[in-house]
C-alpha cells in the first residue's frame, strides 16, 4: 500500500510509487490513456508535478480538487493546447508527445474546454457540422440524428446562432461537437460550471448515457459530489499533484475527501 500523509485540505495525500501505479495499469489491461510523470509549469513555475494516472476503455474517470489545483492544466496537456516540462502522454500506446492538438484530435481526443469554446457566429447545425467535415454525408446525418435525440433543445435551435443560446443550451452543444468528431476520448472540463440545478442533473444524465453507449470520459469537474457519483475511478489533485486515488464510490466515502470537497454532506 501507498504511504500516506495529510495534505493542506486534510485529505490523505498519498506517495505513488511504481508498485501502486503497476497495479493500476494491470487492472486496465492496456489504458486508452496513459499519463506518465507529468511536469507543467507557468513561467517556470510549477503547476502539475509529477502526476501520473491512467484512463481505461470504457471508464470515466474524474478529477475532482481546489480551483488552482491543475486539473484544468492537465486537461490541456493532453489535447495538445499546453507544452509539458516532463513526463509522457500515450493514447492507446502511442506516444503523443511531439504532437500538435490538430493531430491528437485526429487521433481522437475530443477536448471540451471549460467555457465551452463554440463557435457564436455559426448556427447550433453548422457548429456541429464543422466537427465532423472529414467524414461522409450519412455518417454524419445519423451522428446528428443521435445528438439531437440526446438533446432535444439543439434540436429546436438547430437553427439558432451559437451566441444567442443560452448557457445551458451552449454547454449542450459544445458536447455534441465533441461527440460529432467521434473521438476515442472525452475530455470534459468543468460542464456544470455557470448551470442552474436542473440543468446540471441533465447534463450528468448525458454524460452516464454517453458512457453507457461506449464513450471513454476523463472529466474534470468542481461539482465533487456529481463527479464521484458518474465516475468508476477518481484522482484527488491537491497543489499539482495527486493526494488520493482510488474507486470513486469509495472516495466519496472517505470523511476527508467528505470534509475537503463534498462540504461535509
Amino acid at each position: 500500500m501507498p504511504k500516506r500523509s495529510l495534505g493542506g485540505n486534510g485529505v490523505p495525500k498519498q506517495e505513488l510509487g511504481n508498485e501502486y501505479l503497476n497495479a493500476i495499469m494491470q487492472m486496465n489491461a492496456v489504458p486508452l490513456l496513459e499519463v506518465q510523470d507529468l511536469w507543467i509549469a507557468y513561467a517556470h513555475i510549477p503547476a502539475v508535478r509529477g502526476v501520473s494516472f491512467t484512463v481505461g476503455e470504457g471508464e470515466i474517470v474524474t478529477l475532482i480538487g481546489a480551483n488552482g489545483a491543475g486539473k484544468s492544466t492537465v486537461l490541456r496537456a493532453i489535447s495538445g493546447l499546453l507544452p509539458i516540462t516532463q513526463g509522457k502522454i500515450s493514447l492507446a500506446g502511442e506516444d503523443l508527445l511531439g504532437l500538435p492538438a490538430h493531430l491528437r484530435a485526429q487521433r481522437g481526443i475530443a477536448h471540451v474546454p471549460e467555457g465551452r469554446g463554440i463557435f457564436g457566429n455559426l448556427t447550433v447545425l453548422e457548429n456541429l457540422r464543422l466537427a465532423a467535415y472529414p467524414r461522409r454525408g450519412e455518417e454524419i446525418a445519423a451522428d446528428l440524428e443521435q445528438v439531437f435525440e440526446l438533446f432535444p433543445r439543439l434540436a429546436e435551435r438547430r437553427h439558432q446562432w451559437g451566441n444567442t443560446l443560452s448557457g445551458g443550451e451552449q454547454q449542450m452543444l459544445a458536447v455534441g461537437r465533441a461527440l460529432m468528431s467521434r473521438g476515442r476520448l472525452l475530455l470534459l472540463d468543468e460542464p456544470s460550471m455557470g448551470l442552474a440545478p436542473m440543468l446540471v442533473r441533465e447534463i450528468f444524465r448525458v454524460i452516464r448515457r454517453v458512457n453507457r453507449q461506449g464513450a471513454t470520459i476523463l472529466l474534470v469537474e468542481q461539482n465533487a459530489l456529481m463527479a464521484l457519483e458518474v465516475a468508476h475511478r477518481a484522482y484527488v489533485l491537491e497543489s499539482g499533484e495527486i493526494a488520493l486515488a482510488g474507486p470513486a464510490g469509495e472516495l466519496r466515502h472517505l470523511p476527508q475527501v467528505r470534509a475537503a470537497y463534498l462540504g461535509g454532506v
